[in-house]
This record gives structure tokens, sequence and C-alpha cells, in this order.
């Protein structure tokens, strides 16, 4: 589900802002975009967003700002100028070519240098930091809540509609099956006139294997049991959307065998707005955490 919020707090002079956004998605997927000196916390916000977010892809963007002038340093990664040094040294060698790297040149590679905020309060940031992402978390909670209701309405108004379709099937199901007894007592008393001979057992045997052939009754009772399950998980307050998936793929298995069976286009035609039915309420699953 979608959801979007943003905060801003001022610490020591440093303008700290927070801003997540999430958008449907099958699985948990989290990107995180932070300041280099907020960037040790990256694993501790990305665990507390998967454990609020079951769901969706989560943007999570942290900035930092400062209004007042500050002292700035230099600060050299040795290590990285010797990996830089070694690395040029051997390919100097194995392509017989001089080695050239100035202290310039050096400073300029990426790894190498970075300018240190010396007046970055940053225990102070990274506790606003927390604070303020779990304060945005909660409101766009809130905010995927309020989606997840109104989705919760439209699936409740599409599973109706499932199952008046499954009645009208019932009934026609009723009607076809009747169609077809009396279609073969009137193949069975044609024969009769021509041949004077009327096999009772035979009928009843080609009427009750017609039946048992187009007889959706047990597809009909489960479909409506997985129905009565999809509206009992919408209740619950744990994330379902899992479990809503899996009873969706169970009614399209049921749709499946019915439309198997479908006696005639009337019959058929049910069928088709049942799957329709269905495809719609599985789009929508996919928006449901």
């Amino acid at each position: 589900m979608t959801g979007f919020g943003r905060a801003v707090v001022n610490v020591a002079g440093h303008a700290l802002q927070v801003e997540i956004r999430t958008l449907n998605h099958r699985h948990a997927d989290v990107q995180l975009r932070l300041p280099r000196a907020l960037s040790a916390l990256e694993h501790e916000l990305r665990t507390e967003a998967k454990a609020a977010f079951a769901r969706g892809k989560i943007d999570v963007t942290v900035s930092l700002g400062s209004d007042a002038p500050g002292r700035a340093s230099l600060e050299i990664d040795h290590d990285a100028v010797a990996e830089y040094v070694s690395a040029a040294r051997a390919f100097a060698e194995a392509h017989r070519t001089k080695e050239a790297l100035t202290a310039g040149q050096l400073l300029s590679l990426p790894g190498v240098s970075r300018l240190v905020d010396e007046t970055l309060p940053e225990e102070e940031l990274a506790q606003a930091l927390r604070n303020t992402f779990r304060e945005v978390l909660a409101a766009v909670g809130q905010m995927r809540q309020s989606e997840g209701a109104g989705l919760e309405r439209e699936l409740r108004t599409q599973l109706a509609q499932v199952s008046e379709t499954c009645a009208t099937l019932e009934t026609r199901a009723s009607d076809v099956s009747e169609l077809v007894r009396e279609r073969l007592r009137k193949r069975a008393e044609a024969l009769r006139d021509e041949t004077g001979i009327l096999d009772e057992a035979r009928l009843h045997q080609e009427v009750v294997l017609a039946a048992d052939r187009m007889d959706i009754r047990e597809e009909l009772v489960r479909m409506g049991s997985h129905v009565d399950q999809f509206l009992a998980t919408l209740s619950g307050d744990e994330p379902v959307g899992r479990r809503l998936e899996f009873l969706l793929q169970e009614m399209g298995r049921e749709a499946n065998t019915i439309g198997s069976k479908a006696g005639d286009a009337p019959l058929a035609h049910l069928v088709v707005d049942l799957k329709t039915e269905l495809e719609r309420i599985r789009e929508q699953v996919q928006n449901v955490e």
C-alpha cells in the first residue's frame, strides 16, 4: 500500500529531514539514502522499516543541512592511499610504463579523503534520527491503514459479487441438468419409436452419468467456504496478504473445475464472469500487506 511522511527537526543548528515513501510491492524492499555522518544507522533503520511493513517498496531519504558555519577538517584514509599506490605500481610494472600518481591525483580518488564537520554532534544527531524516523514510520503506517480500510470495503463488495455469481451458477446448473435429463429422455423415446425398445435401466444410467459430469455443487460449496475464510481473514489485525493470495488460488481452482463442467453457453459465460471478478480481486490483493 502507498504512504508518505516527512519530518524536519533542528539539532544544534543542523536541519535533519526524514522522508519515507511506500509503494505497492509483493515483498518488503527497503531503499535507504543517508548522509555519510549517519550511515552507521543504516542496518538499524532498515530492520525497523521491515518490522513496520511486511510488504511494499519503502524509500527512506535522510538529509542533513546547516545554517551555521562550521569547522571542517580533511580526513585521509591512508589504507586506501596505500591500495591505490600499490595498484598503480603493479600496473606500471606489468605494462612497462612510468608510475605517475601525484598527490593531487591521489586525493581526488574515491574513498581517499573526506571533509569532516568538527561541529557536527553525531551522537545527538543519531538519537534524533532514531526518534524522527519512528515518528515518520508511524505517520506512514496510519496513512496505509486508512488506505487499507478503503481497500477492505472494496474487496468485500467484490466478494459479494462472487457469491452472487455462484448463486446464479447454482440455479443455472440445476436448470441445465434438468434440460439434459429431458434431452436424454426424448432421445430414448425416439429410439423406442424406431425399435420398439426402451431400456429404462440404460436411460437411468446415462442420466446419472450426465448429471454427475455436470454436477458443480461440491465446487460451489468449497467456493463458498473460501469466500467465508477470505472475509474472516480480512477482519484480522495481522498482515493477511499471503493468506488472501492462497485463498484466491483455491478459488481459482474451483472456478476452473466449474468451467470444465459447464454444460451450456450461459453457464460458460457465468464462469467467465466469475473468473473476471476473481482476477480483479487478485490485483487488489497484491496491494494488501
